[in-house]
């Protein structure tokens, strides 16, 4: 009988499917302290995660799982290795958020661009009217280089369109004939492109090849007064280089939903640069993209014990071969 552990909720149409597979029980935790975890993670044969960190103490704690589901797409967290050398795969909902995090990504660019909560402090003052030092731009014949043509990267680039924006796009792992028959416009030469774009928007993983592409040199070679956002993984940023950036006015504004170091429980010193918005790593919590992360971590769970398991969901796809 799988028993499958939440250690933290998750949306109660998903919980509802699992209960009512024949066979499966369903544990929520009441929180995630260590106490806690260690004391019902030996019952689990399957977990859904959101934002614990799994490491091989994590994993001694855990001797009959059998699948590991995130409730999202990045995994930078989780130690794939240790998952895979044990066999376990882990699975992601590759779909669920792209469309919640794409929106906000767009919501970013336009609040950068029409310095959305300087004019909102403004009018608590109040100061009414346009004010020269807080020029705003429309998106209309702007160019915007989307870093990562991915699930959400495309639909970035399909709604920048949308607003007239001219749209380059960098992934040397996609084709560029893919990228050039979708409308837009592929980039060899990254420095130049970086350097020509009104718009810089992150969406790579986090891995060897990504994790600080954005530093000083990368932050120097943007056009002055450029917009850089960020909705991917806070490892892609150099912060210091970001901040310091700014605070020189040297960008004209950043949007940033995510950060080196999660959760952010304390100050730091990026929090405090000018003509920087901030989220709290929300993208993709909408309503519906929380419901349909959920629901694709509850299917990810029965499809493993029926034996259905979709290696477009598993990360570690050589453990299905193994296994199989």
């Amino acid at each position: 009988m799988p028993h499958v552990i939440c250690p933290q909720p998750i949306h109660d149409d998903a919980l509802a499917v699992l209960r009512a597979a024949p066979g499966f029980t369903v544990e929520v935790l009441p929180d995630r302290s260590p106490a806690t975890l260690a004391a019902r993670l030996p019952e689990a044969d399957a977990l859904i995660l959101r934002t614990i960190r799994v490491d091989r103490a994590f994993l001694a704690n855990c001797p009959r799982l059998g699948v590991l589901v995130r409730h999202g797409v990045g995994y930078d967290i989780i130690d794939v290795p240790a998952l895979t050398e044990r066999g376990i795969p882990l699975c992601i909902t590759p779909e669920a958020n792209a469309v919640s995090v794409a929106e906000h990504t767009m919501m970013m660019m336009l609040a950068c661009m029409r310095k959305l909560t300087a004019y909102d402090a403004n009018m608590r003052l109040p100061l009414w009217g346009a004010q020269a030092a807080l020029p705003a731009f429309d998106l209309a014949g702007r160019t915007v280089l989307v870093l990562g043509f991915g699930r959400i990267g495309t639909r970035v680039a399909r709604l920048s369109a949308a607003f007239g924006m001219r749209v380059l796009v960098r992934d040397p792992y996609m084709p560029k004939g893919t990228i050039r028959g979708a409308g837009y416009e592929p980039v060899d030469d990254l420095p130049a492109a970086v350097a020509e774009a009104d718009i810089v928007t992150l969406h790579c993983p986090s891995n060897a090849e990504t994790r600080g592409m954005v530093d000083a040199g990368f932050l120097g070679t943007m056009k002055p007064g450029a917009v850089l956002i960020n909705a991917a993984r806070g490892t892609l940023v150099d912060q210091v280089a970001l901040e310091a950036a700014l605070r020189a006015g040297r960008l004209g504004a950043a949007g940033l939903d995510v950060f080196e170091e999660e959760p952010v429980e304390a100050p730091i010193p990026l929090l405090s640069a000018p003509n920087l918005i901030l989220t709290p790593h929300v993208a993709a919590s909408t309503q519906e993209g929380l419901r349909r992360m959920a629901m694709d971590s509850a299917a990810a769970v029965l499809a493993h014990f029926e034996g259905r398991l979709d290696p477009d969901v598993v990360v570690n796809r050589e453990v299905l071969r193994r296994n199989g």
